[in-house]
């Protein structure tokens, strides 16, 4: 019951355009989930992430580890293909992957821009958050996956087209002196 006191307190999501503000923060967000979820589901929110880790890990939330398993494999098609462009060997730990994936993948390398080939694979991935969307919209899946739509929002809105490319520029310089050089922030 208490999903529903919050979820209808909840901004829609859907529909905002690229560049206008989101009508809540990650912020508040978490300070409602705080206030109206139980202590598994809290945890669970926190623990979820645009940045899964390499090695699968329960999250408590099916929705959540679908996307964590999404994300994992979308990560891993594109360093494979990126691989394979450069000539080098990579080891996919035995993963297959779908067409929609090598798809996405193979697109985002044909895009020259690095920004928006970003863009593109984020389009992608709220594509692909859309197909996780709960049927029950007033669920604590609804929660989780409103939480990762927020996030998803939100890093689409902190690229910045000036520091993308320095950083994109440090990188591949490092590649091609052989340096292992990070990006700076």
């Amino acid at each position: 019951m208490a999903e529903y006191y919050l979820i209808s307190q909840l901004p829609s999501l859907d529909g905002i355009g690229e560049n206008a503000p989101l009508p809540i923060t990650e912020e508040y967000f978490a300070e409602l989930c705080a206030r109206f979820l139980g202590k598994k589901a809290q945890q669970a929110m926190k623990n979820s992430t645009l940045s899964p880790a390499k090695k699968p890990e329960r999250s408590g939330s099916a929705l959540i580890d679908a996307w964590n398993e999404s994300e994992r494999t979308l990560r891993f098609a594109l360093a494979k293909m990126r691989a394979e462009k450069m000539g080098k060997p990579f080891d996919t730990e035995g993963r297959k992957f779908p067409a929609e994936y090598i798809r996405a993948a193979s697109a985002a390398m044909e895009i020259e821009n690095p920004m928006e080939a970003e863009k593109y694979l984020n389009r992608c991935r709220l594509d692909l958050l859309e197909t996780l969307r709960p049927a029950d919209p007033f669920s604590e899946d609804y929660l989780f996956y409103y939480g990762l739509k927020l996030k998803l929002l939100l890093r689409i809105r902190q690229f910045d087209a000036k520091s993308g490319e320095a950083a994109y520029k440090n990188i591949y310089g490092s590649i091609l002196n052989g340096d292992r050089l990070e990006a700076r922030q």
